[in-house]
């Protein structure tokens, strides 16, 4: 069944989220503080692993710069900001439901696992690639849920649309995203995450919504130059 995959993952995440938050009311505030940190360690080294694969540096600067600009124009900061605040004022006291939001949404949906495993659902195959995602995704919600609260839970809305829209093309969209297409998103998605993480570690917060344009102006500038 198509989109199987995709629904496994969305089941599984909801699951860990549900545990992680039933685990978390029983964690003092210097325990959150902590695996807080451990956290943010955690998503670093996952952002500087994608990052660090990249194979042409200046597509990467390229993309950072023009789907920043992109991003500021649209305002997708802003949007999301104000969805988290609607999520934060409908689910008041049960966390911080924009950072839980976006940090999860782009560790689920980055990687080359959510594109691979969504054009082999797509392909008619066994997703059995979505099925190890999930099983991780599952995991990595308990842990960011009991930190960050239910914001986790909503990620699987870009989730559905993410990996849902390339199952749903993936004819078109294996042709598009060539192995060294999936490197180079990998490579700015990567960079991304290691913005959240710099967040999550306290550090500063980075505008990482509006950077998002960045991962697919980089499939353009790709195709564009002939790197593809």
């Amino acid at each position: 069944m198509i989109l199987q995959g995709t629904a496994v993952n969305i089941v599984l995440i909801l699951a860990g989220a549900l545990i992680g938050k039933i685990a978390g009311r029983y964690l003092s505030d210097q325990l959150r503080k902590t695996l807080m940190t451990g956290l943010g360690l955690a998503v670093m080294l996952i952002g500087m692993k994608l990052a660090l694969q990249s194979q042409h540096l200046m597509i990467v600067i390229g993309s950072l710069i023009i789907g920043g600009l992109i991003g500021e124009t649209v305002g997708i900061e802003k949007r999301l900001d104000a969805f988290g605040m609607k999520l934060q004022k409908r689910f008041a006291g049960r966390g911080t439901i924009a950072e839980g939001f976006v940090t999860a949404s782009l560790l689920y949906c980055i990687g080359a696992m959510a594109i691979m495993g969504s054009l082999q659902d797509g392909l008619g195959e066994t997703p059995t690639i979505l099925y190890s995602k999930a099983v991780l995704d599952g995991v990595a919600s308990i842990a960011l849920t009991s930190t960050l609260g239910v914001g986790v839970a909503f990620s699987v809305f870009p989730l559905a649309i993410y990996q849902g829209s390339i199952t749903l093309a993936a004819g078109l969209a294996a042709v598009i995203l060539t192995e060294p297409v999936i490197t180079e998103m990998n490579a700015v998605g990567g960079l991304l995450i290691v913005a959240i993480a710099i967040d999550l570690l306290g550090i500063k917060r980075l505008p990482v919504g509006n950077l998002l344009p960045s991962v697919f102006v980089c499939v353009g500038l790709l195709w564009c130059f002939g790197l593809s």
